[in-house]
């Protein structure tokens, strides 16, 4: 090996190959900036497998550098845009859903005020999956290496770390280095905050709104749109941003209203989706193998390690199971939002229909940085099946009136299931609404659109 070495590591007089002596002084200042990096983790796993405190400093920093607007205090016409478009869209919904308007107060958010509205519901989330992760890496990195003679230690450092240290180190010396090794989990909990920060700070540029996602995010209820996602939303799509700007306040009031009245929703959503991620499992062999190969003098090849797929959800019944359920959850939700939408719009917004399809792609497909986020937590927010639960509640609606839609929610033992997505218009007829006019179409045809009525 030729040059500089990483950390400042001097390598072997000329002469003398594999033979010189160390330099003290470069040694230290090595180990001084490793040490600056393990600092941000704090007290690692002694205060959990995340730093939030670093997850917030790594997200608000991405978001600094951005233009004003983004990140620092929303206008107040862009406020005034944005209460105004919920106020009307609570008119609307008012005529199209029994749930009454949720008692937030609109507001206007940066991007930046998604992120601390959020950030305590995504440790809910987060934590069950970092610790695993976290866990994983410390055994990977240290197994039993008690008593092992210096040589053997040297070669079962990772490379990049291994690279670090001259030839012909002494056992001595090589016995003083062998708590590097109990580095890594440290590592991994400062690589992992890093990378969940900036995957945050990523996604805060793609919501819309508080309840974009479609899963609780906020502890409390909040009806939020960010402008300059909605200003973002509407790049392309050639519609004037005051009809885009109402559509998704109505999705939102909406999102709102209904977890605001159905008191076991949250839970059992936020229940959904820690059981599946209980069930999410570390690649253990292929972590292994990338912690060997790992260059210890670039601390972002840690942050790229636990962002790379690492996470797959175990195949088994149980997570088969819980899957369905929060992909079934998901899908009732956005279903029903999607119909009670239609139905309050009506024929007032010409554009309804291609802002529909709009918000359908970009919630079955999500954006750049949702997935590199899945990836992260091997968790995929994708909700399946949500035309078929939205024809569904159309179903239950245009048969038994809005009253029967959304008493559906009154108890989750009478929620549809994924067979009932499957055959939306059979679970209609099982309600005993048989006796209003037939719908057309066979299920999951488009023939039934939310907010359409069956002829008479």
């Amino acid at each position: 090996m030729s040059g500089d070495v990483p950390f400042g590591f001097g390598m072997p007089g000329p002469g003398q190959p594999g033979q010189g002596p160390f330099d003290m002084s470069a040694l230290g200042a090595a180990l001084q900036q490793l040490g600056q990096y393990l600092q941000q983790a704090g007290t690692a796993t002694a205060a959990g497998p995340v730093n939030w405190a670093l997850v917030r400093e790594t997200a608000r920093a991405g978001l600094a550098g951005e233009a004003a607007g983004f990140t620092s205090a929303v206008t107040e016409e862009a406020r005034g845009e944005i209460v105004d478009a919920c106020r009307l869209a609570d008119l609307w919904l008012d005529a199209a859903t029994t749930f009454p308007a949720s008692a937030a107060t609109a507001m206007a958010w940066s991007r930046a005020d998604w992120l601390e509205a959020t950030l305590p519901m995504w440790r809910r989330y987060v934590e069950p999956v970092a610790e695993r992760m976290v866990a994983m890496m410390g055994t990977v990195s240290a197994g039993d290496l008690g008593g092992m003679p210096a040589d053997a230690l040297q070669q079962a450092l990772p490379e990049g770390l291994r690279e670090m240290l001259p030839e012909g180190i002494t056992p001595d010396m090589m016995a003083m280095l062998q708590p590097m090794l109990g580095m890594m989990q440290q590592l991994a909990v400062a690589a992992f905050s890093v990378q969940l920060g900036q995957g945050l700070a990523a996604l805060s540029r793609e919501v819309v709104s508080a309840g974009d996602i479609g899963i609780p995010l906020q502890e409390s209820e909040a009806v939020a749109l960010i402008p300059a996602n909605v200003r973002g939303f509407g790049e392309g799509i050639g519609i004037d941003e005051t009809e885009i700007r109402l559509y998704l306040a109505l999705r939102e009031s909406a999102h709102q209203r209904l977890f605001a009245h159905v008191p076991w929703l949250r839970a059992r959503l936020s229940g959904a989706i820690e059981a599946y991620a209980r069930g999410i499992r570390v690649d253990a062999e292929r972590m292994q193998q990338a912690v060997a190969e790992i260059d210890m003098s670039d601390p972002q090849a840690l942050q790229h390690l636990v962002g790379s797929g690492l996470l797959q959800p175990e195949d088994t019944d149980e997570q088969r199971a819980a899957l369905a359920r929060l992909e079934t959850l998901l899908a009732l939700v956005e279903g029903w939002v999607e119909d009670v939408v239609a139905e309050a719009i009506g024929e007032r917004l010409a554009t309804a229909q291609a802002l529909r399809e709009t918000v359908r792609r970009r919630r079955a497909s999500g954006g750049p940085a949702e997935r590199t986020f899945a990836g992260l937590i091997g968790l995929e927010l994708r909700p399946k099946a949500i035309r078929e639960a939205a024809t569904l509640f159309a179903a239950v609606r245009v048969r038994g009136g809005a009253s029967a839609r959304d008493g559906l929610w009154e108890h989750p033992d009478l929620m549809p299931d994924a067979d009932d997505l499957a055959d939306p218009l059979s679970f209609a007829d099982q309600l005993g609404l048989a006796d209003q006019p037939e719908l057309p179409g066979e299920p999951g045809d488009d023939d039934l659109e939310p907010g359409e009525s069956p002829p008479a």
